[in-house]
């Protein structure tokens, strides 16, 4: 097991930032920690990092007990959302740089560095400093210093939150690519879902300092645990107990996924109170009966087309695709 966490708290002052965290991820893993801003992911992070130490608990790395060692004395690096590069520094003797601190001869440390750039695809830019490149690009270097040490572990950050849209789906692809290569173990922080379930193995869901559901990207989505995970990964319809009964014959809190939601000739008569056009799919918010519900149809169904604001449609929900939640 690459990280093995037990029992892991974290306390400022009377603020709580980590309550009683129990976490294994294996080696080669990809594992994310997603949540929103103050759910306690980045601290967790900065604690296996050795940046900060647990109030209590444990974290082990590759069998060894790591939880009161420095940063330098554990076989990780991480990567932040600002990058922290040298600005007085080349490409190249960014990524050297802590290959020079640990004392490797200037013709390795070069050889390694212009390997680990070939990896990032920068062999072009190791002359360069980093104002002279784009946010991915420097994004990239900070990439290439982090892995030019091999880390057993790699920590990233937010890493790609300073980017726009279109660069930061690139570079997604190219990160797990490049996580696939390298063949070692990444946690990533995020608080995208979509960023998320792109590339991670598994994802922790966090809220208020506790991990909320554990889980593969199929299983956070197709069955949460709770109504928190499945409002923070995707679009969720949630029926209150007393809805569920009523409609379903479930005394349960139960979700329902839009896309599963089948409009056609039966069912109960609702109304479109807005049709909304997404490219790829039709989203309908329907009123049914004091219940607003989200429908997502694909934009190849000629039908959806015709769903207007304010026309009738039947609803059909099968109980089959109904998930109970906490």
């Amino acid at each position: 097991m690459a990280i093995s966490i037990r029992g892991l708290s974290k306390s400022f002052g009377e603020f709580v930032a980590v309550e009683n965290l129990n976490v294994e991820v294996a080696a080669g893993e990809f594992f994310s920690m997603l949540g929103p801003s103050g759910s306690g992911k980045t601290t967790v992070l900065r604690m296996i990092a050795g940046f900060e130490l647990p109030t209590s608990g444990q974290v082990t790395l590759f069998g060894e007990d790591v939880t009161n060692n420095a940063p330098f004395d554990r076989e990780v690096n991480t990567v932040f959302q600002d990058y922290a590069l040298f600005p007085h520094m080349s490409v190249l003797e960014n990524v050297e740089y802590g290959l020079r601190v640990r004392k490797v001869s200037k013709k390795v440390r070069t050889a390694l560095a212009l390997a680990a750039l070939a990896k990032v695809h920068l062999s072009d830019f190791v002359d360069r400093k980093p104002a002279q490149l784009s946010g991915g690009q420097r994004q990239r270097v900070a990439l290439a210093r982090a892995i030019v040490v091999k880390p057993k572990i790699l920590l990233l950050d937010e890493p790609l939150g300073a980017l726009d849209l279109k660069l930061r789906e690139k570079m997604q692809i190219e990160l797990k690519e490049l996580q696939r290569e390298l063949g070692i173990t990444f946690i990533f922080v995020t608080h995208d879902q979509d960023e998320a379930l792109t590339l991670s193995d598994r994802i922790a869901v966090f809220n208020n300092g506790k991990i909320e559901q554990i889980g593969t990207p199929q299983e956070l989505y197709e069955t949460p645990a709770t109504e928190f995970v499945a409002r923070f990964i995707g679009t969720a319809n949630i029926f209150s107990a007393d809805e569920s009964l009523s409609m379903f014959g479930l005394g349960t809190k139960t979700m329902i996924r839009p896309e599963k939601i089948e409009i056609g000739n039966e069912g109960p008569e609702g109304t479109v109170m807005e049709s909304i056009y997404l490219g790829s799919s039709v989203r309908l918010i329907i009123d049914l009966n004091g219940i607003r519900l989200v429908a997502e149809l694909s934009a190849s169904d000629n039908l959806a087309k015709t769903y207007h604001r304010g026309a009738k449609v039947n609803v059909n929900l099968s109980k089959s695709d109904l998930v109970e939640l906490k």
